[in-house]
C-alpha cells in the first residue's frame, strides 16, 4: 500500500507543468542540429513550423543560421504535447497567433485547449472500450489454451 505522501507527490507532479527538456547548463542558443537532437523532430519539420507561423520568431545569427533558445525548446515541447492530442495544425497555429497577440486572448486560448481536452477525453473513453475488448479476447484465448480437451 502506498503512503499518502507518495500519492500526494505523484498527484502534484501530474498536476504541474511538464518538465523542460534537459539541456546543457547555462546554454541558451542552439543550432537546428542541436534542436533536432533534443526534440527528435527533423530539421525539415522545424523549418516548416517556422514557415507556417508555429515558430515565427526564431532568432538568427549574423550569418543567417537559426539560433533556438530555451524558450523555443519549451514551446516545441508544448507543441509536441498538442500534436499527441490530435489537435489540428491549423488550431496549433491559431493558438500561437493568439499567444503572440497578448493577454487579451486568454479566453480564446482557453477555449481552444478545452475543446482539445474534450476530444482527448472522448478518445480515451474509446480506447478504454477497445482495451476492454482486447482484454476479453486475451483472457478467452488464455482460458482456451489451459482448458482440458473435450470440455
Amino acid at each position: 500500500m502506498e503512503s499518502t505522501e507518495s500519492v500526494t507527490a505523484r498527484t502534484e507532479t501530474c498536476a504541474s507543468a511538464p518538465k523542460a527538456h534537459p539541456r546543457p547548463e547555462g546554454q541558451d542558443r542552439y543550432t537546428i542540429s542541436e534542436v533536432v537532437a533534443f526534440s527528435g523532430l527533423t530539421a525539415h519539420t522545424l523549418r516548416w513550423y517556422e514557415r507556417i507561423g508555429l515558430m515565427p520568431h526564431v532568432d538568427r545569427s549574423h550569418t543567417g543560421q537559426r539560433r533556438f533558445s530555451n524558450r523555443d525548446l519549451d514551446w516545441l515541447a508544448f507543441v509536441g504535447k498538442l500534436r499527441l492530442t490530435g489537435m489540428p495544425v491549423a488550431d496549433m497555429v491559431r493558438y500561437a497567433e493568439l499567444l503572440r497577440e497578448g493577454d487579451h486572448t486568454f479566453a480564446e486560448r482557453q477555449e481552444l485547449l478545452e475543446a482539445t481536452r474534450r476530444d482527448v477525453r472522448t478518445r480515451i473513453a474509446e480506447l478504454q472500450g477497445t482495451l476492454a475488448v482486447l482484454d476479453f479476447k486475451i483472457d478467452f484465448y488464455s482460458g482456451a489454451r489451459t482448458a482440458p480437451e473435450g470440455v
